[in-house]
């Protein structure tokens, strides 16, 4: 498992974080995405790393600004993971 996180520039509500979930729901295959306007980022979890570039170009899209990527691989601890 992937987890990419994205530190993004405009995002002002929950309908911004919506517009960018949905953006990298339709272009990637993910597990979870998950963005908080807050903090300017989302979080997006794969099993495969995703393509820095297509995902600037998704974003970018929406009207937002990446400010920073950072892709690191992790394993998914289970409900009783340790």
């Amino acid at each position: 498992m992937y987890r990419t996180t994205l530190k993004i520039e405009g995002m002002m509500c929950n309908m911004c974080e919506a517009h960018v979930n949905d953006a990298v729901r339709n272009r990637f295959k993910v597990k979870s995405v998950k963005s908080s306007h807050k903090n300017g980022e989302t979080v997006i979890e794969s099993a495969e790393p995703l393509d820095e570039e297509a995902i600037k170009e998704a974003i970018a899209d929406t009207g937002y600004t990446i400010t920073g990527i950072e892709t690191e691989e992790f394993k998914k601890k289970g409900l009783f993971g340790r």
